[in-house]
C-alpha cells in the first residue's frame, strides 16, 4: 500500500474567500501532478448534503445550538467515512472547505457551547482524524459581510444572517484555535487581494507538502 494522502482544510469567517482560494490551491496541485479531490462541509456526499440543507435553511431560526452542533458532527462523520478517508487511503490529497475547526469556532465559541464540549462531540464523530495542514483566512468581519452582500451569486444561508457581533465572536474563536494548534494552522491575511494570499499559500505548500515529492 502506498503512502496516505494529505488532508488540507480551509477555514475562515463568512466572506473570507475560501471558495476562491480553494480553486487556486487545486490549480497549483494539478500543475504539480498531485492527484486531489475537492469537497466541503457540511456536505460532500448525499446524506451530508441533506443534513446541510437542514442546518443552513434560513427558515430554521428556532434551531437549538446543541442541535446545530450535533447535526454538523453527524454530517462530518458520514462525509469522513464516505469521502475523506477512502480518498486519503488511495493517496489523494483532500482539499476540504471547513472541518472540525468550524464547529469549535461557530458552535463552541460564538454560540457559547464551549470549545472543549464541541471538540468532544467531534472526537467521537471523526475518530480523532485531524487535517495535516489548515489554511485560516483571517478577514475583518465587516469586510467579509460586505463581500457577501456584494456577491449576488452566493447562497445566503442562516449563518450569514447573524449580526456583526456574532461574526466578531467567530473571529475571536479562530484566534483561539490558532493559538491552540499553531503547527497545523497557517494564518493568511484575507483582507488583501487574492493574488497576495495565493503567494503565501504557494510558499507554504512548497515547504510543507511538495518537499516530499
Amino acid at each position: 500500500m502506498g503512502r496516505e494522502g494529505f488532508f488540507i482544510t480551509l477555514e475562515g469567517g463568512d466572506g473570507a474567500g475560501k471558495t476562491t482560494v480553494l480553486g487556486r490551491v487545486a490549480a497549483y496541485l494539478q500543475n504539480h501532478s498531485m492527484p486531489y479531490i475537492i469537497t466541503r462541509e457540511p456536505g460532500g456526499i448525499e446524506i451530508a448534503e441533506k443534513i446541510r440543507s437542514i442546518i443552513l435553511d434560513p427558515a430554521h431560526t428556532a434551531m437549538d445550538s446543541r442541535t446545530e452542533a450535533l447535526l454538523y458532527a453527524a454530517a462530518r462523520s458520514q462525509h469522513l467515512a464516505e469521502v475523506v478517508e477512502p480518498a486519503l487511503q488511495q493517496g489523494l490529497t483532500v482539499l476540504c472547505d471547513r472541518f472540525v475547526d468550524s464547529s469549535l469556532v461557530y458552535q463552541g465559541h460564538a454560540r457559547g457551547l464551549g470549545i472543549e464540549q464541541v471538540r468532544s462531540i467531534n472526537e467521537f464523530a471523526t475518530g480523532g482524524r485531524k487535517p495535516d495542514l489548515t489554511f485560516y483566512l483571517d478577514v475583518d468581519p465587516e469586510v467579509g459581510l460586505a463581500r457577501i452582500a456584494a456577491n449576488q451569486e452566493r447562497e445566503i444561508n442562516r449563518l450569514d444572517l447573524e449580526n456583526l457581533a456574532f461574526h466578531q465572536k467567530v473571529r475571536q474563536g479562530y484566534q483561539l484555535v490558532v493559538e491552540s494548534d499553531p503547527g497545523r494552522v497557517v494564518v493568511l491575511d484575507a483582507n488583501r487581494p487574492i493574488h497576495m494570499v495565493e503567494q503565501d499559500i504557494v510558499r507554504t505548500l512548497k515547504e510543507r507538502i511538495l518537499k516530499d515529492f
